[in-house]
């Protein structure tokens, strides 16, 4: 069933990823973008995700059904077949999850209408699509016989994405209220949303660590940053829709800050 998921992934994405630099013409209102760190030169580009309109369409050749999964295995990318319950489709569940709560908090932000929160949506996209390949690169175990495989599936080998990572937390940091109490997820539909996504980033990550020998290091290190990133941005989206986010309060009602 993986393999398959792979097989729809490269078709996808062949078709509605482009990369291009960022003073080339686009039809952005019909295309959302995210400027990355390029991998070569270091200047920015971008990566833009087109509309279903702007995509050509491909006639379903495969079906979403196999059968293969019936008797509770199921197979990676190299072909080896493992129980459902082992521990690379319990990294790949979670992953999968985390994607679909970043898929309702799009929804969620898509609400408001402004250039900020539109941007906020094209990283959550990227971020999506990354989660994608991380899926690859798990379902590729570095043990395995199939060089090919594991070249092909070679996740972020020169550290850009999580330094992606860090540079949006870095730009959208300066924006937020000091905080010197803990904060409850809260702040909204979206930035509540977020904040479950971070807390399942938080899970994808502790599924990881069995495998940490067996995927690229770089794939830990960017879902390790990613919760960082989710949690600026669930705050970023609850002050984006000025909603005041709620913070701790001890049962005795003091506030417990950090300086103290």
């Amino acid at each position: 069933m993986f393999l398959l998921a792979i097989t729809k992934r490269n078709i996808a994405l062949r078709n509605v990823v482009s990369l291009y630099a960022r003073n080339s013409p686009s039809a952005r209102c019909a295309s959302t973008s995210a400027y990355l760190l390029n991998k070569k030169s270091g200047q920015s580009s971008t990566i833009t995700i087109k509309s279903p309109g702007e995509v050509k369409s491909y006639p379903a050749t495969i079906k979403v059904y196999t059968r293969t999964g019936d008797k509770g295995t199921s197979s990676l990318f190299t072909g080896e077949r493992r129980g459902k319950d082992d521990a690379v489709f319990e990294a790949l569940g979670t992953t999968d999850e985390l994607s679909s709560t970043l898929g309702l908090a799009i929804a969620h932000l898509q609400t408001q209408q402004n250039e900020k929160v539109d941007q906020l949506v094209s990283r959550l996209e990227i971020i999506q699509c990354l989660l994608q390949d991380v899926g690859s690169n798990v379902a590729t175990l570095l043990k395995s016989n199939s060089q090919a495989k594991i070249k092909r599936t070679r996740f972020d080998a020169d550290g850009h994405h999580c330094k992606s990572l860090e540079l949006w937390i870095d730009e959208m940091s300066p924006d937020l209220p000091v905080h010197r109490s803990f904060i409850l997820p809260s702040g909204g539909l979206a930035a509540s949303t977020l904040h479950v996504a971070r807390a399942i980033c938080r899970r994808a990550e502790r599924t990881l660590v069995p495998l940490i020998d067996d995927i690229d290091k770089e794939t830990f290190m960017f879902v390790n940053r990613l919760s960082d990133f989710l949690f600026v941005a669930a705050r970023w989206a609850a002050m984006a829709q000025r909603i005041t986010e709620k913070i701790y309060v001890h049962q005795q009602g003091r506030v417990t800050e950090f300086d103290k």
